[in-house]
């Protein structure tokens, strides 16, 4: 890339105001004073400088929600070269990261951004927000066990915060359950079911915070709304009640 059109590309100054800041030899190229117009640049390799500031060209934000099959990693890439995420996005050009995670053997809602404020944010164990999942169970539970999983549940080494639960659907040998949590903690869902002995069969997570599917099929993704990204990016914390 030409030196000035990454310096307008940067938001220094119009191309031709840019050509006038080379000339006037305010211009670094790895420490090197560029007087050449022409001069060829590696925006990825090369340390620009204007009046010894170091500048650079911000990338384009990205905010993607994903609806996830079941045998996806939920990762940039695998070392058993596995199906990840990122299969499923071959048209988006920026290089984007999950916000948070779902199991290989999880399908549903997954956010991902490559804006690294807001996944640290969103992250964040102080960032609690509501998230509803569709779980198909073995066995239909007790209002006992119900009650139970609603007060919290004491697994491995802590105790699960107050959840709502709600059985959909129920025949003989299993049932279908709407939970919602607001923790993220690893296999979470699963392990809860399991504690009130009633294992997970099939898990999806339908809806984060404002933000559903909404009619998105499943291996397909689209862009948050305005609104939707509006409500992520609140800085204060959620107080959730449930």
């Amino acid at each position: 890339m030409r030196l000035q059109k990454f310096m307008a590309k940067a938001g220094i100054a119009s191309r031709r105001k840019s050509e006038k800041i080379i000339l006037d030899e305010r211009v670094m190229v790895n420490d090197k004073i560029i007087k050449e117009l022409g001069f060829k640049i590696n925006p990825d390799k090369d340390i620009i400088k204007v009046d010894n500031k170091i500048i650079y060209i911000e990338e384009e934000k990205i905010y993607i929600l994903l609806n996830k099959p079941v045998n996806y990693i939920t990762s940039v890439s695998d070392q058993f070269d596995r199906k990840t995420v990122m299969d499923l996005l071959p048209d988006i050009q920026q290089r984007v990261y999950p916000v948070g995670r779902l199991d290989y053997d999880t399908s549903g809602l997954l956010l991902l951004t490559n804006d690294g404020d807001l996944t640290y944010k969103m992250t964040h164990p102080s960032h609690e927000v509501e998230k509803v999942y569709l779980a198909e169970v073995k066995g239909i539970p007790s209002e006992d066990q119900l009650n139970n999983f609603r007060n919290g549940l004491s697994i491995e080494d802590y105790v699960t915060s107050k959840a709502k639960i709600n059985i959909i659907e129920k025949n003989n040998t299993k049932s279908l359950l709407e939970i919602t949590i607001h923790e993220g903690k690893n296999r979470q869902v699963r392990k809860m079911c399991e504690k009130i002995n009633h294992p997970v069969l099939k898990l999806k997570r339908i809806k984060f915070g404002i933000i559903d599917l909404n009619g998105l099929k499943e291996g397909n993704y689209r862009r948050l709304t305005k609104t939707e990204l509006t409500y992520l990016k609140k800085s204060h914390k959620e107080d959730k009640k449930i």
